[in-house]
């Protein structure tokens, strides 16, 4: 099986790669025009090379998506066409069982998975930020880590002097500037400590900068500081991670954004979702092959071939919806993380190889 492992590894390999390289021709040029509608309906001047550079910047995190389809795909091609030239035909002959034929295209996904959870998708979190980043300069948007509202915005944060309640009446470059500052500090038993206003406030590493600041501590008289600091969990560069979206941090980040976002008080729901999803990725693609086995190794004297193709396309699409529904539960709180990314995973792994279990061996 050394040999036949090795060529069946080599087709399979290289019928995935070719359809994922496929899937991000596509995407590029989908998003590229989106980019033109919105630099169409945007009053300012946007260049078109910028537009392109954004676009190819976008287009790595957007093809991880696709990747499991890409996998389906190219596997279903490549048993189709080791049927239509049966070969199957001669390896069953040979006494080869399905689960030998179909081992080398489950290795190659598993590593596949791996290689892009651990290396594709850093690279692909650094460019999505760039061009976030660029996003935000070109169409001057005006997003925020804090909550904001009508009557300015609000952030719940923690820090080494405790948590507080932060009030600002405008937000700068990106949320690491405030204006209009209003501070609620709190003790580790949550009674309130002292009140601040402050003119300005600016985020460093570790601490808020607050000038023109009144403190206003229980028992005591207001007293005026030209400059006050504020203890705080958040960093700049997590501030920024936080105004985009959760596919411009990577894997290797993630964890520790997590852990930082909780002792800030922030929402860290979506973050350990992408998490348990990145870990569940190589199992993922495992999936999508035996889902491809179980449609595609009718021989085709047999007939029905492409209906059957058809069948492994639409299984894959439902999976697909499930797993976007049960991501949605978790987003909305209604179930953990680990099962939002695992159960549907487990279940859909379950019902291919009880379908193959049952063609094989009856």
């Amino acid at each position: 099986m050394g040999t036949l492992a090795r060529y069946f590894s080599l087709r399979f390999f290289i019928a995935m790669l070719a359809m994922f390289l496929l899937c991000c021709v596509l995407i590029f040029f989908v998003d590229f025009i989106e980019m033109l509608r919105r630099a169409g309906n945007y009053s300012g001047n946007v260049p078109g090379l910028l537009l392109a550079w954004m676009t190819l910047l976008r287009l790595p995190s957007f093809s991880e998506l696709v990747l499991p389809f890409a996998v389906l795909i190219g596997t279903i091609g490549i048993f189709l066409m080791l049927s239509r030239s049966s070969e199957l035909v001669v390896l069953r002959a040979a006494g080869i069982s399905v689960w030998q034929f179909t081992l080398p295209a489950m290795v190659v996904a598993f590593l596949l998975g791996i290689v892009f959870v651990l290396l594709y998708n850093p690279i692909a979190a650094v460019a999505r930020g760039e061009a976030e980043r660029l996003y935000a300069a070109a169409f001057g948007r005006g997003e925020s880590l804090l909550k904001t509202t009508g009557a300015g915005a609000w952030l719940r944060e923690d820090g080494t002097d405790g948590p507080s309640v932060i009030h600002a009446f405008e937000v700068l470059n990106q949320g690491l500037e405030l204006n209009g500052v209003t501070v609620f500090q709190y003790d580790r038993d949550h009674g309130l400590t002292e009140r601040i206003e402050a003119k300005t406030a600016t985020l460093k590493d570790g601490r808020w900068e607050l000038e023109d600041a009144w403190v206003s501590a229980a028992g005591q008289e207001p007293a005026l500081y030209k400059s006050y600091l504020l203890s705080t969990y958040l960093t700049p560069t997590q501030v920024r991670d936080s105004l985009g979206t959760v596919f411009s941090i990577s894997f290797w980040d993630l964890p520790n954004f997590i852990r930082i976002a909780e002792k800030a008080g922030l929402p860290a729901t979506q973050y350990r979702v992408q998490y348990q999803l990145l870990l569940s990725r190589p199992f993922l693609l495992v999936t999508m092959v035996l889902i491809a086995a179980t449609c595609s190794l009718r021989g085709f004297r047999f007939g029905n071939v492409q209906i059957n193709a058809v069948i492994g396309l639409a299984a894959g699409f439902t999976f697909f919806v499930c797993s976007e529904i049960s991501r949605n539960f978790a987003m909305a709180g209604l179930t953990s993380a680990v099962a939002a990314a695992w159960v549907p995973v487990i279940v859909a792994a379950s019902l291919a190889l009880t379908v193959l279990l049952y063609k094989e061996d009856g």
